[in-house]
């Protein structure tokens, strides 16, 4: 019970924020992009130090990494339940919350091994990843809810209120135990780690700001002639490679490192973090881009997207639910090729959703298959990572695990709200300057003015600031036409983009385990009796 709260808090306010948003920016008097950097970056200090939780975890023992990960979570939410500025939110939601996460999650899962063992091991993952799909299925609903009756800040106090349950419970909980003296944290690899993934996402975020290559007026620099957002993403990449360097130090000079990246060459592991990494940059991806229609486009409040959003919640949990039984039947590789297929598909008919006037019956059909292609995945691979290594090998290989969950989770925000956000500033400047209900005057400077850049906002808003800016009727009504189109092409745009990136994931599944989990067990026990002794 204590582990299973814990992984339905740790996924919670997570997806319970997606239906927020406009509420959100709203309540701080911000914008779209804001929310979108708080909601990347929550989950980037997660990517940047899990695995320095697990090594936390190593160090002085995984229990204790549990409680003290959780306190630190408690306050975030305490914080962020509170937070009177976008500041403080950021504060308490991204970064004590991102630490506090980084902490318990791979603390749970070596504690779910030590406590348990067999069959009861199997059903205590499949009761986690139950529990977790379960959160992900409550959390639009719950937020949408807290939301619009009451207020978004209810989400974070009740999570203090669960991590206080959990705290009483942890003591029925054994500690996992450790092979050999505790190992040192690599500080340096800490640094370069975090710093790299860090800049990275931060460059990937900033591109819509600061331009892909080509400077806009925003960028603060343009060394070169460049946007910065190459600069920020190259520093990035440099600092990860200079990780890897560095770890081959450590372990050449018989120091421990904070991940033995000699993992990664064991091939279904690797498959693994690339599926685990593909399917949360989609999934939150996606997640991202459907609130801003629903309540920016279509006008649906917090609850009524958390119910429009809810078949994707519903049909993730039964297919993740059912993954582990047609495992027993077909191939792993399978499962999670058929997933991307699925997942694909369902993309492509939410982009023949995204009218001015919301279909609800295909919105949920194309939001029930879509669940079905990211429930598929998710039965599958968190098993894939955790059985491509030995006892010994698994508190790391959990560390990874979560690292490019999180790590996808970011960038797919970052990633495919960038391509929204450019995309929408393009489209609405292309619009205008070919509407002949629109003098080359008027254009000329609202080109300029969105130049470096138009936040996702509701027609109306754009309606208003057009007649404050002293434009006539009919200007202001040819405006608003062309940016309600420059929004549906936008939303078109993330979800093409998400759909390419399904496609591509499929390259990557070559490695992952080609026999049915039944058929594999059979060989197993009949290798077993060769090699026995008689």
């Amino acid at each position: 019970m204590a582990l299973a709260i814990a992984q339905f808090v740790m996924v919670l306010d997570q997806s319970a924020m997606n239906v927020s948003i406009s509420a959100l920016v709203a309540d701080f008097d911000t914008t779209v992009t804001t929310i979108q950097a708080v909601i990347t970056f929550y989950c980037l200090v997660m990517a940047m130090f899990m695995l320095t939780g697990g090594k936390v975890g190593d160090i002085i023992g995984r229990r204790k990494a549990f409680v003290v990960g959780l306190i630190i979570y408690a306050c975030g939410s305490a914080v962020t339940a509170l937070a009177p500025t976008v500041a403080v939110l950021t504060l308490g939601w991204s970064v004590l919350e991102g630490v506090g996460a980084a902490l318990v999650l791979p603390a749970m899962v070596a504690l779910i091994a030590g406590n348990f063992e067999g069959a009861s091991r199997k059903v205590a993952y499949a009761v986690i990843g139950g529990v977790a799909g379960a959160g992900i299925a409550v959390g639009p609903i719950l937020g949408g809810w807290a939301t619009t009756e009451y207020s978004w800040r209810i989400i974070f106090a009740g999570e203090v209120l669960l991590v206080g349950l959990i705290l009483v419970m942890t003591p029925k909980v054994a500690d996992a135990g450790r092979d050999g003296p505790a190992p040192r944290l690599d500080i340096v690899g800490t640094f370069l780690s975090a710093a790299g993934l860090g800049l990275v996402v931060l460059g990937v975020l900033q591109s819509s700001t600061w331009g892909w290559v080509k400077p806009t007026e925003d960028s603060p620099v343009t060394p070169f002639g460049f946007s910065l957002t190459v600069f920020v993403i190259g520093s990035g990449a440099a600092l990860l490679w200079a990780f890897t360097a560095w770890q081959g130090h450590r372990v050449s000079s018989d120091h421990d490192p904070l991940v033995h990246l000699a993992l990664l060459t064991i091939a279904p592991l690797r498959s693994g973090l690339i599926g685990l990494f593909s399917q949360n940059l989609i999934l939150m991806g996606v997640f991202f881009t459907i609130p801003l229609y629903l309540q920016l486009v279509i006008g649906l409040d917090a609850l009524e997207t958390g119910l429009a959003m809810l078949p994707v919640s519903i049909t993730m949990f039964l297919a993740s639910a059912a993954g582990s039984r047609l495992s027993g039947r077909y191939s792993i590789r399978s499962i999670v090729r058929t997933g991307l297929a699925t997942t694909t598909i369902a993309t492509v008919m939410l982009l023949a959703t995204i009218d001015p006037e919301l279909d609800s019956s295909s919105f949920a059909w194309s939001m029930a298959v879509l669940g079905v292609g990211m429930g598929l995945i998710a039965s599958q691979l968190g098993n894939v990572v955790q059985s491509s290594v030995d006892a010994s090998g698994r508190g790391e290989a959990g560390g990874l695990q979560f690292t490019g969950q999180q790590l996808g989770s970011s960038l797919g925000v970052a990633l495919i709200g960038a391509i929204v956000l450019s995309g929408l500033t393009t489209a609405f400047v292309s619009n205008i300057s070919s509407d002949q209900r629109i003098s080359d005057t008027v254009a000329e400077q609202v080109g300029v003015a969105v130049g470096s850049g138009v936040d996702f906002v509701s027609a109306d808003q754009v309606a208003t600031a057009a007649r404050e800016a002293g434009l006539d009727e009919p200007t202001t009504e040819a405006l608003v036409d062309d940016y309600e189109a420059a929004q549906l092409q936008s939303l078109k745009a993330g979800l093409l983009a998400a759909a390419f990136l399904a496609l591509l994931s499929a390259a990557f599944t070559k490695d992952l385990p080609h026999e049915a989990l039944e058929s594999r067990n059979k060989q197993r026990a009949n290798d077993a009796t060769v090699d026995s002794p008689t």
